[in-house]
């Protein structure tokens, strides 16, 4: 049996997804944690049939019983770390309204009451529940605490910059020891809000800086019903990816316009670059020259060297099964003939 902790060597260029993966039908019809394992279990080993390099457990372990149509990108955490009330009143919803900070939530996923802790997060519990039927490689997702405390309602902390490294400080402690070969942080709220980058990158960096293994930082311009929701592009990004302490990025590229990978040449050498080149906010599904040429075409664009990852745009939550499977045969096959395999 293979190490969920032991990073691939080979090829060059390394083919993991994202995160979500297309939502488990059987599983929200007849929710309980054995349906969740055995969905763990046939997540991870569809991803490697197809030849992903480096699987997620499809985000599978913030999978809720009680809400099986969300991945809990935000709510799993927020209901988890100490702190934190998640019986919100119409009060409290009208003053995060007034915020004016996350339009598209009528409501704060909960209020800060107290002093953020770890609460019931058990990070290292839910990880070694999908590396126990990874047979190899896993990658581990979690939220960014920027995004995190953007949708909370702040009474206590009354400070955005405090109340989002207090929330880093209790994610960090959790990470340290995590049974993946690589640890993601996900955020898809700065790329639309620049002008807090510093906070987030310092939040971040307090998150990376306890993982032992690879380090990813995951951005995108949002994905909510297939549309994205933040403007901008990555030119104004530079110099806070720059300051980020990771390993590689795994940027969204396919869905973006081409000038978008002019950017990407400031991006320091010592940050590999991980490239989207299948689009999951379409059905179509890339052929594999398709892929080689998205592929080649940043290559030529950031320099040799520079690419050592390719993937989807973000996760398949939005897609079906089929699709998100061939477009998962897609992209490593289209790998391959660019690598001339």
């Amino acid at each position: 049996m293979n190490d969920a902790t032991n990073l691939p060597s080979s090829p060059e260029i390394l083919t993991p997804t994202v995160g979500s993966y297309s939502p488990i039908d059987w599983l929200a019809a007849l929710p309980s944690e054995q349906s969740v394992e055995d969905a763990t279990a046939i997540v991870i080993h569809t991803q490697q049939r197809y030849g992903i390099d480096l699987p997620t457990d499809g985000e599978l372990y913030r999978f809720d019983l009680n809400h099986p149509d969300t991945n809990g990108m935000i709510e799993y955490f927020i209901s988890r770390l100490g702190g934190i009330d998640t019986n919100v009143g119409i009060t409290d919803a009208r003053n995060f309204q007034n915020k004016k900070e996350m339009s598209f939530r009528l409501k704060p996923a909960g209020v800060v009451r107290g002093p953020i802790g770890e609460g019931s997060l058990d990070l290292f519990g839910a990880c070694s529940r999908s590396a126990t039927v990874a047979n190899g490689p896993l990658k581990f997702t979690l939220t960014s605490p920027y995004m995190l405390a953007r949708t909370l309602l702040d009474n206590h902390y009354k400070s955005l910059e405090e109340l989002t490294l207090a929330i880093a400080d209790a994610l960090a402690e959790q990470v340290s020891d995590l049974p993946a070969a690589c640890v993601q942080v996900d955020e898809a709220n700065i790329p639309g809000s620049p002008e807090n980058g510093p906070l987030a990158q310092e939040a971040i960096n307090r998150i990376l800086a306890e993982v032992a293994g690879e380090k990813a930082v995951h951005f995108c311009f949002g994905n909510y019903g297939g549309q994205t929701i933040q403007a901008g592009g990555w030119e104004p990004l530079v110099d806070f990816l720059n300051g980020l302490h990771a390993s590689h990025l795994v940027l969204e590229l396919a869905h973006r316009p081409d000038s978008d990978l002019d950017a990407l040449k400031e991006i320091d050498p010592k940050i590999k670059l991980g490239i989207g080149v299948i689009d999951i906010k379409v059905n179509h599904v890339e052929s594999p020259e398709e892929v080689a040429s998205r592929i080649e075409k940043a290559a030529n664009a950031v320099g040799p060297g520079r690419i050592g990852w390719v993937h989807p745009d973000c996760g398949f939550w939005m897609l079906k099964r089929s699709i998100a499977n061939r477009k998962m045969e897609s992209l490593v096959k289209g790998r391959d003939l660019f690598l001339g395999k």
